[in-house]
C-alpha cells in the first residue's frame, strides 16, 4: 500500500498531470479534447495519461474507437485517507 501511495504522489508531482486531472474533474473525456490548450504534444499527453492510468489515478473507457479518460475517485479517496491518518497521528487528534 505504501508503494502505491508513493507512486501516486510521484505522479502528482508533475504540473501537467495535475492540469490533466483538473480537466478530467469536469467528467469523462477523450484525449482529443484534453489536448486543447495544454501546450503539449499528443505523444506527451499519451505518456502522461499512461502514467496516470498505471498508478490508478485515472481509468479508461473505450467508446467506439476512442479511449475516454476519467478520474478514479477511489484512488483519490485512498490519498485523502492516508493524509487524514497522517494528520491525525501528527496532531494526536482525530479529524472532524
Amino acid at each position: 500500500m505504501n508503494i502505491q501511495i508513493a507512486q501516486m504522489f510521484k505522479t502528482l508531482g508533475d504540473p501537467k498531470r495535475i492540469e490533466i486531472l483538473n480537466r478530467l474533474a469536469g467528467g469523462e473525456t477523450c484525449g482529443c479534447t484534453l489536448i486543447d490548450n495544454l501546450d503539449i504534444t499528443q505523444p506527451t499527453l499519451s505518456h502522461h495519461l499512461k502514467v496516470l492510468s498505471n498508478t490508478g489515478l485515472t481509468r479508461t473507457n473505450k467508446v467506439g474507437n476512442r479511449i475516454h479518460q476519467k478520474i478514479n475517485f477511489e484512488a483519490i479517496d485512498t490519498l485523502i485517507e492516508y493524509l487524514n491518518q497522517l494528520k491525525s497521528s501528527q496532531t494526536g487528534q482525530k479529524n472532524d
